[in-house]
């Protein structure tokens, strides 16, 4: 029986980068806002402005893990009916003008949970997704999802964060599939006051020795100084919040050239500051 390739748009991606000497800007949008037109039109744009791949949020009522700024988007996309059917529809879209961008959803478990593993893992395949990364799935208790997705190509995407041990490390190295996500600070996103990329040198210098798979970092990255400073001791980095926020405030039929906007800074810093180069 033929093996599956998982998550063959990352590793792909990541390799391209290592080989250029260059650093993922991987930024995240929740679906739906500031508009249920906009998302498709937004992905296409980040592309177009250095994004080398795509977190795709899934609105959730209960996002525990998210500040404030994620929180309401999260609301607004629900209030426009954004669920998760209408965004598996929304990256098949994308999918007709773009093969190769990489694009993982960013939730929660329950959303997956009810239409089941293989299902889910099947219609996330069918829709173009590359990789699934549930902030509240253990990796513990993640067997069936991870086997369930792999078996359609699909990567469970893990979370490391300051506080994870030598033996939890291991563990996550172990399971990695796609890219292993680096939460910079223990908290929720958007709190970019907590930020320290000195910090988080030596956890990411040990979780990129011993991953199989890149690791990018994220959480209270806002702007060009602050990516480029996180991205000297990962692979690349993540942008939510602040980006969310920007498009927010530009509102509906803005959104594109607003976020377009935002990530161009971001992608200079990246290729021609500290974290230009792949280490």
């Amino acid at each position: 029986m033929s093996t599956v390739a998982v998550a063959p748009r990352i590793a792909r991606r990541f390799a391209a980068l290592r080989a250029a000497g260059r650093k993922a800007l991987v930024p995240f949008i929740t679906a739906g806002d500031p508009g249920l037109e906009d998302t498709v039109p937004v992905m296409h744009a980040m592309v177009e402005a250095g994004a080398d791949a795509i977190e795709l949020g899934v609105p959730f009522s209960d996002p525990m893990a998210d500040g404030p700024t994620i929180q309401r988007s999260s609301e607004r996309a629900l209030a426009r009916g954004a669920g998760m059917a209408w965004v598996l529809e929304r990256v098949r879209e994308f999918r007709q003008r773009d093969d190769d961008t990489p694009v993982t959803l960013m939730g929660y478990l329950n959303p997956v949970e009810i239409r089941g593993a293989e299902a889910f893992g099947a219609a996330a395949a069918a829709a173009g997704v590359d990789g699934v990364l549930l902030v509240d799935l253990p990796p513990e208790e993640a067997t069936e999802f991870r086997k369930a997705f792999s078996a359609h190509g699909v990567a469970l995407v893990l979370l490391a964060s300051p506080t994870t041990g030598p033996e939890r490390v291991e563990m996550l190295c172990s399971l990695a599939q796609g890219y292993l996500y680096y939460v910079s600070f223990a908290g929720v996103t958007g709190d970019s006051a907590r930020l320290d990329a000195g910090a988080a040198t030596a956890q990411l210098r040990a979780l990129r020795a011993r991953s199989p798979v890149p690791v990018v970092a994220g959480f209270g990255i806002h702007d060009a100084a602050s990516a480029a400073a996180m991205a000297v001791d990962a692979d690349g980095v993540v942008v939510g919040s602040a980006l969310v926020k920007a498009m927010a405030v530009a509102g509906s039929g803005q959104a594109a050239a607003a976020a377009a906007g935002f990530l161009a800074p971001l992608r200079s810093a990246l290729d021609a500051g500290p974290g230009g180069a792949v280490g």
